[in-house]
């Protein structure tokens, strides 16, 4: 039963990173201008924090199997949108369209996981989650790559929609009897959203998920300037950042899985998030390629610890009645922060070892002032 939701987790990411290498070059084909590519690119990010934060609150209401037939169906749908793009403004629609239905899966398939996972045991799921969000990470881009130079990019998004309707077929006939649907006392026990905000616990996993995409669109954007800098193509980006996403991924999949059971999340977070920054600096003084991909080692070591700390924070924070708005913002917070990561050093004009610089600086910072934080509170608690 679960490995059904772990395939979900895996086609959403993958829909997810099978558009990177061609939804610029399929605006280029229906005549966008440069803006209009640049528009069609982030629309997606926009909409979606807008399916991320609607599926918490109905996930909530209707329980995670609906969200998920629903978000599996609609996305499986918007994807065979992308065969009526006939020019920029329709593609603009259609990205908007698939970015809101996408947004659907992900706040319930992760509130499906926490509610049925044992409480010994949550770090090493999340773990598991992760490694399948590593393996679409390094396989989506290279699969929509070589299939879209073979045939076209409409093509991928055609495969990725058969994948959903099949997903879909497989949790209405495995999942149906898993039917996690809210209690009638759900409703008495609701409270206010802004409750979640004064969490500290759930303050710190909406952070650490910001300041971890934050880091994903800042590595996005300047570690092809940065290889280009030493003389190489964006064939090389690729494979240093297949290179972060194999080390994350055997950290999930191996016993060293155990240590997110075992060790209290937020150490973890504040361990992974320092590794993360370390490495963004090293990165913005490496010298030459072979040494890049030790730096990018290191940085995958250092994401791997964070991703199921910030999960297991946020479901240890959380209950069944208000884990799926919980979820819901977590990922909305991802999403805001690849595109704010890009962005904001974009806006500053950063070089490439300049957005390294600020970046894993920004990271440090916000390390020690959680470790201030959990130090203040455990003195609060012994006083």
């Amino acid at each position: 039963m679960r490995a059904i939701v772990y395939a979900i987790i895996f086609f959403s990411f993958f829909d997810l990173f099978t558009q990177l290498p061609i939804i610029t070059p399929l605006a280029g084909s229906v005549g966008a201008t440069p803006f209009l590519t640049g528009l069609a690119v982030g629309m997606y990010s926009l909409s979606n924090m807008i399916g991320n934060v609607a599926s918490g609150f109905l996930t909530d209401k209707k329980g995670p199997f609906r969200l998920l037939m629903a978000g599996l169906l609609l996305t499986g749908g918007s994807l065979l949108l992308y065969h009526l793009a006939a020019n920029a403004y329709i593609l603009l629609i259609v990205r908007f369209i698939h970015g809101c239905t996408a947004g659907l899966i992900m706040p319930a398939a992760f509130t499906f996981i926490a509610n049925t996972s044992e409480n010994n045991k949550k770090g090493k799921h999340a773990a598991i989650s992760g490694a399948f969000i590593g393996v679409a990470a390094i396989t989506g881009p290279a699969f929509s790559g070589i299939l879209a130079s073979r045939t076209s990019e409409v093509t991928v998004f055609t495969v990725t929609a058969a994948c959903m309707f099949l997903l879909g077929a497989l949790a209405f006939i495995f999942l149906r009897t898993a039917h996690l649907s809210p209690k009638s006392s759900v409703r008495q026990t609701e409270r206010p959203v802004r409750e979640l905000f004064k969490t500290p616990s759930v303050v710190k996993a909406f952070s650490g998920a910001f300041f971890l995409m934050f880091s994903q669109g800042v590595l996005a954007y300047m570690l092809p300037l940065k290889v280009a800098e030493l003389g190489s193509d964006t064939k090389t980006s690729g494979m240093l950042l297949s290179t972060f996403g194999i080390i994350a991924v055997l950290i999930f999949i191996l016993p060293t899985n155990r240590l997110f059971d075992r060790i209290k999340p937020i150490r973890l977070l504040v361990f992974g998030m320092s590794l993360m920054g370390v490495s963004l600096l090293l990165i913005s003084m490496g010298g030459s390629l072979s040494i890049l991909y030790l730096f990018m080692a290191l940085y995958g070591t250092g994401f791997a610890f964070l991703f199921p700390s910030i999960n297991t924070l946020l479901i240890e924070s959380t209950t069944d009645q208000n884990r799926g708005k919980a979820y819901g913002y977590f990922y909305a917070f991802f999403s805001i922060g690849v595109v704010a990561g890009s962005s904001i050093t974009g806006m500053l004009q950063l070089t490439a070892n300049g957005g390294f610089v600020f970046t894993g600086c920004l990271l440090l910072i916000i390390a020690i002032l959680l470790l201030i934080v959990k130090g203040s509170i455990e003195l609060r608690k012994n006083a």
